[in-house]
């Protein structure tokens, strides 16, 4: 009977575990995007990958009561394999390094705009209203929806700041998948004339076939909002339109789901 009491005992603590270890995971989450809003990772890059919390604390804009505090946000992101730590950095202090995760946020074309629309509060208090959406009947609109009262491009066409944070994190997206899927799969560009990326925000997609495929004439098709903020000095062209409504003529559409 004791081993069957300590058995169901070690089941309880373990489900215990596990509900609290979901029930917080959100802590992760909110970490990197601590990271993000303080720059930790440039900080740590711009001494060469690898710095220490003295370092991070010159480049970084935080109140210097709050030092030990960052030690501890630390400690999460090494937890969560955001950063490397190493146990001398000189003068006693540990060292912490980039890791292939963290190195995402830094450089040229990196994930860091993609990963702040995605911890924004616009894209996060949705999810805090499921369990309420869930009480109303179909057809109804997406949960965004339902907390917003309107879609997110929506939003953003009356919105300048929610416009500039999604458009760049679209390029920041589409720039890193693209240059991935002209190397490994190119092949499918080859043969075609003309091409219309349907709803390609700033055309970062776009531009990528177009340098790798100079003789595909790159169209860009999307709201007129966007459009109007498209950069230019590339050989991609843009138009304004409704995809619902009307594509221009080309030898092939693209579309990237999201």
């Amino acid at each position: 009977m004791a081993l069957t009491g300590q058995s169901t005992d070690k089941a309880l603590l373990d489900a215990v575990h596990e509900l609290w270890r979901t029930s917080f995971s959100y802590i992760k989450s909110m970490a990197i995007k601590s990271a993000l809003d303080l720059r930790l990772a440039d900080a740590i890059h711009h001494h060469g990958g690898a710095a220490t919390l003295s370092q991070i604390v010159a480049r970084v804009t935080q109140h210097p009561s709050k030092i030990q505090c960052l030690r501890r946000l630390m400690r999460v992101l090494t937890l969560s394999s955001v950063f490397t730590i190493q146990p001398d950095g000189g003068a006693g202090e540990p060292l912490y390094a980039l890791t292939p995760l963290s190195r995402l946020l830094v450089g040229l074309h990196n994930s860091a705009s993609i990963m702040a629309f995605v911890l924004n509060p616009v894209l996060i208090t949705p999810f805090l209203r499921i369990g309420a959406w869930f009480q109303h009947a179909l057809p109804d609109p997406s949960f965004f929806e339902h907390t917003h009262g309107q879609a997110l491009w929506e939003m953003a066409r009356h919105d300048a700041t929610l416009d500039v944070l999604v458009n760049s994190a679209m390029v920041s997206d589409s720039r890193f998948i693209m240059d991935i899927a002209v190397r490994e799969a190119g092949d499918v560009f080859r043969g075609l004339s003309s091409l219309v990326d349907i709803g390609g925000g700033l055309g970062a997609a776009a531009q990528v076939i177009s340098e790798a495929f100079p003789h595909v004439e790159c169209s860009v098709l999307d709201l007129e909002h966007v459009v109007s903020n498209t950069p230019t000095g590339t050989n991609v062209k843009y138009v304004a339109g409704d995809m619902f409504q009307s594509v221009p003529p080309t030898n092939a559409a693209f579309l990237k789901p999201r």
